[in-house]
């Protein structure tokens, strides 16, 4: 039986909600949005238009337009983000044992297409996803399963095989209603002892380097 991975990307390729924060600060800035804070911390792992129609005041949205907004939003993060992008701590290693064991990987993100490309690109690590699934991909983003059952499909497995590698609530929804074999947890966006108190995932990592056994992690 084939075995499959997929990685979520902001919170789990890289560690870049921070960033994200602070690109959403200059954003909200010119548009003279104070209260984006608490709204965006809904938000994680939702697309782009959710997140706009979440914080943007709706004549805004109607005078600009969803798509331009979120790609000033974007080009912002890509250019404070791009001399200080790193992948996740052990990740580069994990994608490597996955492909010398021959499991075909995936990125399931929520995240569009120039922003996939660009962490793929700038974490050097494009060679080792045989698909790359992003939210201008699909009709419906997260926590709707959509994303995870493309990703799937485009691997050629069942989301029943499938590892799926997440960080936040709306990603592990989609995760579980997709079906995923297996969820791994990251604590890059929200602490453990909140994702311990509230299970969403058969195991929680605080980063790749702490698996060390490839054939237990896709059991």
């Amino acid at each position: 039986m084939k075995k499959a991975a997929i990685f979520d990307m902001d919170g789990t390729l890289v560690a870049n909600s921070p960033v994200h924060i602070r690109a959403f600060e200059i954003f909200c800035a010119r548009y003279g949005v104070t209260d984006w804070r608490e709204k965006l911390a809904n938000g994680f792992g939702m697309g782009n238009d959710d997140i706009m129609r979440l914080i943007m005041p709706a004549e805004v949205i109607r005078e600009k337009g969803l798509a331009a907004l979120a790609e000033e939003k974007e080009s912002i993060y890509r250019e404070i983000y791009a001399p200080e992008i790193v992948p996740m701590p052990g990740l580069t290693d994990l994608l490597q044992r996955l492909r010398d064991a021959g499991i075909r990987c995936a990125v399931g993100s929520s995240g569009y297409k120039p922003n996939v490309d660009f962490v793929l690109e700038k974490c050097r690590i494009e060679p080792y996803f045989d698909a790359r699934i992003s939210g201008d991909m699909v009709s419906r983003c997260k926590p709707d399963p959509e994303i995870y059952l493309t990703a799937a499909a485009a691997l050629g497995v069942s989301p029943a095989d499938c590892v799926i590698f997440e960080d936040a609530w709306a990603g592990f929804e989609a995760a579980r209603r997709a079906g995923a074999g297996r969820i791994v947890a990251l604590t890059t966006t929200l602490p453990r002892e909140e994702l311990e108190r509230e299970p969403q995932a058969d195991r929680i990592i605080d980063s790749f380097a702490d698996i060390d056994d490839i054939g237990a992690l896709l059991a």
